[in-house]
């Protein structure tokens, strides 16, 4: 599930492949900062699926698979939107690439506050694994699988509507 690859580039890995694939993950995040809907649903394919589930159950929370790119971005920012602010940082990219389908893993880091009451936050260290799909010169994320591996702060409080 993770790419543990013991070198960045192959033969088969172009720069900009590589530039590309990080960015989609860069979309989902800045997308879901900055409450751009365009921006966050750039990163997905249609039927993308987002599995925030075994992250969720860290803290005793549930969250089913989100299934296709409306849904996700309807989700998301509806949870999100008005009532809570967000900040992502994602680092330590690693990807294996396949012709046209990567595997992407990464380190994200993402602040939540509530935006009436910002000493209610969720501060989450995430590790994510992210299938992918060449479109044209970009890629889009077809399957991403958060899961957490520390967290403070009080994750009920922000993704519980």
């Amino acid at each position: 599930m993770y790419v543990t690859d013991t070198c960045a580039r192959t033969a088969t890995t172009s720069l900009t492949d590589r530039v590309e694939i990080i960015d989609a993950l860069y979309r989902f995040g800045l997308g879901q900062d900055l409450k751009n809907r365009d921006l966050f649903a750039s990163a997905f394919t249609t039927d993308a699926e987002l599995d925030f589930g075994p992250a969720a159950a860290r803290w005793g929370g549930q969250s089913p698979v989100m299934k296709g790119r409306d849904t996700i971005v309807d989700l998301i920012l509806g949870l999100f939107t008005g009532r809570v602010e967000t900040s992502h940082q994602v680092t330590n990219p690693r990807l294996h690439l396949d012709g046209d389908h990567a595997r992407l893993t990464a380190m994200v880091e993402a602040q939540h506050l509530l935006s009436a009451d910002p000493t209610t936050h969720a501060l989450l260290k995430n590790l994510y694994a992210a299938e992918l799909t060449r479109d044209g010169s970009r890629w889009l994320i077809n399957r991403l699988r958060i899961d957490n591996l520390w967290y403070t702060g009080d994750p009920h409080a922000i993704f519980t509507p």
